[in-house]
């Protein structure tokens, strides 16, 4: 913020510069004492003790505060608002352009105009007055009274939010800033002079260093959805900056108050010395007295102004004549004169009151001045106006006097007062009144007379009684008028834009001229796409080449090919797949192939015969002996895994886990399974013996309830009375009575072989028990573990794993051909339906083609490798089975069945006009992340969608308004369904099958498009807030609801994607509790007493969710019942703990240990800069290589360095030593010799090897690398991936260590290797960007969020977050902020993903582009449809009838600049340069900039030798 922290000098000439042509209503003398403020402000005595802080401060912001130009409101929440400095208001819309001098109603447009702006793009704000700000205008009173106008325009007359505090210092504007959390205050950095310039700043550091970031009004920026600025992110050098400096603040800006007070220029009352500014609110407030008595029913406010201002001037210019001051203090104006004048105002008043706003806008423009003497006479009116409006509004609050404040925003109109004045000086014309303003003007007159009864007589008419001028002798009558030249839209025959545009094209006015245009006369060259612009050679692209080359490819190129298939496989190898399935075309199956056929019913059971029975029988022979080995095998492991269980329970568990998974035997499962139990039994037992209740680990019990229901749910059949028997006494130990009586209800007994109820008090209970009840125990301890409803019931279309219903409809709607929606959470699996669309597509024949259309090369490399490494196909020779099309590269790209490209290409060849065969042959196409249509300034999204003829599927997990999408890409596929019904009786495409003729076959085409939603994550997410507490970090638990407030819910409701965790349901229901004592459903709703708990062993995640919405409904239940103030105790002790921010890189490594001792590891660590994303990587590297300096001693150094010595000069001995041939024995005595020695070097240096590995290998604290999840020679083959690269050392030296970073900046091999590393499981901590938020399959078990930014928004918060939590892997994820605002956490719990609402569709290139499609395509009628689609079916003006007439006249105006420049004729023929102009089409409008130079031929004179002197027009 450069201006926000200049010099006074350098802002007060901006100022003053403006001041001449934006508020020149003053009069000479203050025009130059503005000119010389920047020096005499810096005299001001009040500033002495504080030029230098104010100094440091405008420094401090230059530096410290960096502000960038983004969208305003990205991550802008239902229920956020932002605070709006009322100042910086006025004075933003006072220094526009097209403000004249005097014309307060436009004044007010513009503030209306701003302020609408804002709430169009669903902004909710308040707007703030600071009073210590008025003393900025001393000597401006035109701004003091329009500053006054604006605050009770914006309280009286509109819903507006105004707050005012006394200053920015004040303890008010703390706790507002700090209580209500305004999502930024928008402020100038610029004031009217250099002391309101300072205040300003002062305002900013406060605002930041209360933790609220501040957008600056100055260069703000809008389109169709979005409004920019320049926002400024506070962070902790702000914070404690002002904490340090917080009482010089305080003291500043009442030195800069009184500054300003007493430097200000003299005020207009001194030209009445005899009237004191105490005195004139008397009079004031006597006037209004009688006004409100004689219009005890109301009065408006032109009215009051008009009418006071003038009588209190009048009584003031009457005092001043009877008394006998100074000459050079008395008014230079008799009464006569100013009574004139004042009868001008109420005239100007009378005729605002009866003529409506369209008459008033045909007034003359002149050329006038006031006077030296009328602008005296109007700065004392506009500070008697301030005084009166301030004065009506208190006399209105105490009273019942009704004021109407409709008018406050037009109380006066120069341009009309000047007009009346010019009227009667220099024209001298009988000014005719219309009956109605006579009557107002008269009425206006006599009750100012009333107000203040004179000794001379003061009549209505004439109005002018003196001779005395009031304007300038230069004034005149402006003659010279502006006429807009009127523009005819040139004739266009063209089918496409009469469909589109014909009935907007009548209203409009057409060129009747026949002549031609000047490009028509030069007779430019037709564009006939079929040879380039400038050489003339064949036009080709790269598309067109790929076929060719692919059949071409010498050696060197298949060489490259090969290792590009060999990387696609190693890459789908880390993706966990490995064998691809072959696919086989449908229609030419034999009858041997291996599909089983779908069979329903069962079988008639006959007789067995004796074949059937003897294989029967050895069949149950063989799984016996199996059987038998298994338990063989289980007997000898038995000891040894018992001994590592009683040892560390946890990692015996698993072992024991992972060895029985190779079981197939029900029955050893079973006994192992108890064998465990039992064990766990006893070492809790053990636990609880040596621990008191406060010190056990609960986790153990957890582990004997996790065996207990697994045995209940997979062997239940298997359980004997005796096992049944130990199973309640188990159950009895931990507390669980109630659950031991639902299992045997009739012989629950103890220990000790007594009878238990579920109301019994046993001692043991109570010595080996948990502690809490049951279902508590399981909601608190055992959510991860919840048992999920999945089906059980296999489908057929799947064979790895039984999909869930949301999933089987996904399927459904492809074997139906039909188009989709779908909305899942990360890693919930909506990505498969993409897959078996790929199989469906492959197998119904060689030639069609899906698409995936993916928004990130790295997401596009992924699915490559996925398509390579699942399906495999024996195709045709020039055939491939997966492609990729990038803007850098193409592979396959239009020879292959499966395409792979970015949207923008896609764009590309689907408007070629070259390629419109190929894009018949597209079957599907699936747009992943499609919520990327709401990002970004173009709408290739939505072009892609617009030309979508083939079913396809639009996957995203981020979508808020799904329906609106999904109704808008129905509409789409109801225009091709006319389409096609228009075309149904033309002759159908000929689809060509391999081995058979071409036959004419009917396409089927499904146009419905299903919404399948799918709201629920598979594992919970928890979050977390990172403090740094007496050094060291601390990890605090928070609760989502305690983002939340009642005003939130009140109006929006709780977040529809907030999901609680188990605990955290508990959580809830227990603050509620202990808030509300007699709460009537407290029993109803506890834990042990829920419907869904009550004495259940197996509690599932569908009953904890269902429990969640219950107490989300009795919560808001509660907020309607009147009880507001309990709900809002439950929210205060739920609330998240307060962060401030640090220098995250000296605390990160702290925090990587403490997830690494929590056991939160991997993680990804995401911020939003690249250089500190490397920044953190290294310091963790620094951190790691210090700590294992520590740990080894000089000697070790030593020893290390010498056998590096010795094992460099035994390996170069081996390499330099060559076994000899022999010729003689003394030779043979020799070769074994040098054998020997071979051998023993050989066996030296192996040694040496070892010790080396020993003393070199990184101990488990000193490194996060898991090195048992990959081979080294895996490894290795990765690592020669990063040769040739500058940094390979550093990223191998981190990679070794378990770190890396990932950033867009970064090369593809290390970008590649880190996705790599991380996925297997090896890489454990990994900081990146927001490249790894969209779709890469990068899970980990915690996401770390360290840098605050414009970019961390609800969209990038739930890209990034749902990496965390490995389905099949972590059954919990862990989100965690470190150095991240509470308030900024509390916006990204609560907040809602942005609606996708469209980009304006359509640009001047695109038209270009349409035409260009429509022209040289063969098939006509299927690219006329296609660019009409593109036309008609904009996302923005979907059901929206004015945004459609918007985007109309747009296209109309865009081909009438494409005829004039010469690049259409009125035929919509292409001409010269439109294959130029459409290829840069991404450039707009630079393209069209070019190809205006090259027509001018600027490039040509700039080649040439010109004179000195010589000057180039163009």
């Amino acid at each position: 913020m450069a201006s926000g922290g200049s010099s006074p000098e350098s802002s007060r000439s901006s100022v003053s510069s403006s001041s001449d042509s934006e508020f020149s209503e003053t009069d000479s003398s203050s025009e130059t004492a503005f000119e010389n403020e920047g020096t005499t402000l810096l005299h001001i005595p009040e500033l002495n003790n504080h030029k230098k802080f104010l100094s440091e401060v405008s420094s401090f912001l230059i530096h410290q505060s960096k502000s960038m130009f983004t969208s305003l409101l990205n991550d802008y929440t239902q229920s956020d608002f932002f605070a709006i400095d009322g100042d910086s208001l006025l004075l933003t819309c006072a220094k526009n352009e097209t403000l004249k001098t005097g014309q307060e109603l436009h004044f007010f447009f513009l503030v209306e105009s701003f302020l609408l702006n804002l709430i169009k793009k669903g902004g909710k704000f308040a707007v703030v007055f600071f009073q210590d700000m008025e003393c900025m205008y001393m000597g401006r009173s035109d701004l003091i009274c329009l500053r006054t106008q604006l605050k009770l325009h914006l309280e009286e007359n509109t819903d507006t939010v105004v707050y005012n505090f006394s200053r920015i210092s004040s303890t008010e504007w703390k706790t507002f800033l700090q209580a209500d959390h305004p999502y930024f205050l928008m402020v100038s950095d610029e004031g009217v002079n250099a002391l309101q310039t300072y205040l300003f700043n002062l305002m900013i550091l406060n605002a930041l260093g209360n933790s609220t970031n501040v957008v600056l009004t100055a260069g703000q920026e809008n389109d169709h959805l979005r409004v920019y600025g320049y926002y400024t992110l506070a962070n902790r050098h702000h914070f404690a900056f002002l904490k340090d400096k917080e009482d010089k603040l305080g003291s500043a800006v009442q030195a800069l108050v009184e500054g300003a007070q007493t430097s200000g220029k003299p005020d207009c009352l001194t030209l009445f010395q005899q009237f004191e500014s105490h005195s004139l609110e008397k009079q004031v407030l006597e006037s209004i007295t009688h006004l409100s008595m004689s219009f005890s029913q109301g009065s408006d406010i032109r009215t009051i102004i008009s009418t006071v201002s003038c009588s209190l001037i009048l009584k003031i210019l009457s005092e001043n004549e009877k008394s006998t001051p100074s000459p050079d203090s008395r008014c230079s104006l008799t009464l006569h004169e100013v009574a004139d004048l004042c009868k001008m105002y109420c005239l100007t008043a009378a005729i605002l009151m009866n003529t409506p706003l369209g008459q008033r806008a045909k007034i003359r423009h002149i050329k006038a001045e006031w006077n030296h003497d009328s602008l005296r006479f109007l700065d004392l009116q506009k500070k008697c106006k301030d005084i009166i409006l301030k004065m009506t509004k208190r006399a209105a609050q105490s009273s019942d006097w009704n004021i109407e404040w409709t008018n406050v925003c037009d109380l006066n109109d120069d341009l009309l007062m000047k007009n009346i004045a010019y009227y009667y000086e220099k024209e001298d014309l009988k000014f005719e009144l219309g009956k109605d303003i006579e009557q107002t003007y008269t009425f206006l007159w006599t009750t100012t007379l009333q107000l203040g009864p004179h000794d001379k007589p003061l009549e209505s008419f004439p109005i002018r009684t003196t001779l005395k001028p009031f304007l300038s002798q230069e004034s005149s009558l402006n003659v010279k008028k502006e006429k807009i030249t009127a523009i005819d839209i040139m004739h266009v025959k063209s089918a496409l834009i009469e469909d589109f545009a014909g009935d907007i094209m009548k209203d409009l006015p057409v060129s009747s001229s026949d002549g031609l245009t000047a490009f028509e006369l030069n007779q430019p060259k037709q564009y006939d796409e079929l040879s380039h612009w400038d050489s003339g050679k064949c036009l080709s692209d790269n598309y067109d080449t790929m076929l060719k080359k692919t059949r071409e490819k010498d050696k060197w190129s298949m060489r490259g090919y090969q290792k590009l298939q060999s990387h696609w496989l190693f890459y789908g190898k880390s993706l966990g797949l490995t064998k691809p399935k072959n696919i086989i075309v449908e229609k030419y199956k034999t009858e041997n192939t291996t599909d089983v056929p779908k069979y329903n019913g069962k079988k008639k059971e006959g007789p067995m015969k004796k074949k059937d029975k003897i294989i029967q029988d050895n069949l149950k022979k063989t799984k016996a002996e199996e059987e038998r080995k298994e338990s063989e095998k289980w007997k000898i492991m038995a000891p040894s895994l018992e001994k590592d269980m009683r040892t560390d329970l946890y990692t015996g568990i698993k072992r024991q886990e992972k060895f029985v998974s190779s079981f197939e035997s029900p029955l050893v499962k079973f006994k192992s399974e108890m064998a465990t139990l039992k064990i766990c039994v006893d070492v809790w037992n053990e636990h609880c013996k040596l621990k008191t209740k406060a010190d056990r680990d609960v986790n153990i019990s957890v582990e004997m309830m996790k065996k207990i229901q697994n045995v209940l749910k997979n062997h239940k059949e298997m359980l004997a009375k005796e096992d049944q028997q130990k199973i309640c006494k188990y159950l009895i130990d931990l507390g669980f009575s109630n659950l031991a009586c639902t299992l045997q209800p009739t012989k629950a007994t103890g220990l000790g072989g007594e009878k238990v109820t579920s109301n019994q008090d046993d001692k043991r209970e109570n010595k080996f028990a948990v502690g809490v009840g049951s279902a508590r125990f399981q909601m608190e301890y055992m959510g991860p573990y919840f048992l999920r409803d999945e089906r059980t019931d296999p489908d057929p279309r799947v064979s790895h794993f039984i999909p869930d219903t949301w999933q089987r409809k996904l399927l459904d709607v492809v074997d139906n051909n039909e188009s989709a929606v779908i909305v899942a959470p990360t890693s919930s699996g909506k990505t498969y339906a993409s897959f078996y669309c790929m199989e469906k597509v492959l197998k119904k024949s060689d030639e069609s083609v899906v698409v995936y259309v993916a928004p990130k090369k790295a997401l596009i490399n992924q699915v490559v490798a996925t398509v390579f490494n699942m399906f495999a196909k024996d195709l045709p020779d020039g055939k491939s089975l997966c492609g990729v099309i990038t803007k850098d590269y193409c592979i396959d790209g239009l020879n292959s069945q499966v395409v792979v490209t970015l949207p923008e290409c896609l764009e590309v060849l689907l408007m070629s006009p070259k390629h419109q065969d190929w894009a018949k042959k597209i079957e599907y196409i699936i747009f992943d992340e499609v919520h990327c249509l709401g990002e970004g300034h173009d709408s290739i999204w939505e072009h892609l969608l617009a030309m979508t003829r083939c079913p396809f599927l639009a996957l995203s997990a981020t979508i808020s308004n799904a329906e609106h999408l999904t109704a808008w890409l129905q509409s789409v596929k109801r225009y091709w369904l006319e389409c096609d019904e228009i075309a149904e009786g033309l002759e159908a495409p000929k689809t060509s099958h391999r081995g058979g003729k071409s036959k004419n076959v009917k396409q089927q085409r499904s146009y419905r498009v299903h919404l399948v939603v799918h709201n629920k994550r598979f594992n919970d997410l928890e979050k977390y807030m990172c403090l740094v507490k007496q050094g060291e970090i601390t990890l605090e638990h928070s609760h989502p609801f305690g983002a939340l407030t009642i005003d939130h819910i009140k109006n929006y409701g709780i977040p529809h994607d907030m999901d609680f965790s188990p605990r955290e349901s508990i959580k809830l229901y227990d603050t509620m509790k202990i808030e509300w004592t007699e709460w009537p459903r407290v029993q109803e709703l506890d834990p042990e007493e829920y419907v869904r708990f009550k004495n259940k062993i197996d509690i599932t995640k569908t009953d904890a969710n269902l429990y969640q919405e219950d107490l989300m409904k009795e919560f808001v239940n509660w907020i309607k019942n009147g009880h507001e103030r309990k709900a809002i105790n439950v929210l205060e002790h739920l609330q998240i703990e307060t962060c401030h921010q640090v220098n995250y890189i000296k605390y990160f490594p702290i925090l990587v240990e403490k997830l690494k001792e929590e056991n939160k590891l991997p993680a990804l660590f995401f911020g939003f800069h690249a250089n500190k994303v490397e920044q953190l990587a290294e310091h963790l590297d620094l951190h790691l290589t210090k700590k294992l300096e520590k740990r080894r001693s000089p000697n070790d150094e030593k020893e290390i360095k010498k056998l590096e010595a010795k094992a460099q000069k035994l390996e170069k001995t081996l390499r330099n030593a060559t076994p000899d041939t022999p010729e003689k024995d003394q030779d043979n005595v020799k070769s074994t010799r040098k054998g020997e020695l071979m051998q023993r070097n050989s066996s030296q240096y192996e040694q040496i090897i070892k010790k080396l590995e020993n003393l070199t290998k990184t101990p488990e604290d000193c490194t996060y690398a898991d090195e048992n999840a990959i081979d080294k020679e895996t490894l290795t083959t990765i690592f020669d991936k990063l040769k040739k690269l500058k940094n390979e050392k550093e990223i191998k030296r981190m990679a070794n260590k378990g770190i890396g970073y990932h950033h867009e900046s970064g090369k593809p091999s290390q970008r590649l290797a880190v996705e790599t590393l991380l996925r297997m499981g090896y890489m454990r901590v990994v900081t990146a960007t927001q490249t790894l938020a969209l779709g890469i399959n990068m899970p980990c078990k915690s996401v770390v969020f360290f840098q605050d930014s414009v970019y961390l928004d609800a969209l990038n918060y739930r890209q990034m977050s749902g990496r965390a939590g490995r389905r099949g892997q972590d059954l919990l994820g862990s989100v965690f902020f470190f150095n991240i605002p509470d308030t900024k956490v509390k916006k990204l719990l609560k907040s809602g993903v942005p609606h996708l609402n469209g980009q304006f569709s359509l640009s001047i290139s695109l038209i270009l582009r349409l035409m260009l499609l429509v022209a040289r395509a063969e098939d006509k009628e299927d690219s006329n449809a296609k660019a009409l689609s593109v036309l008609k079916n904009s996302l923005m003006a979907f059901e929206k009838v004015c945004e459609i007439q918007i985007l109309k006249l747009h296209c109309v105006f865009s081909l009438h600049y494409l005829i004039c420049e010469g690049y259409l004729d009125q035929d919509c023929n292409l001409l010269a340069f439109t294959d130029l102009a459409t290829m840069l089409h991404n450039n707009e409008p630079s393209n069209f900039v070019l190809v205006s130079f090259l027509h001018k031929g600027l490039f040509r004179m700039l080649c040439q030798p010109f004179l000195e002197g010589t000057v180039i027009i163009i």
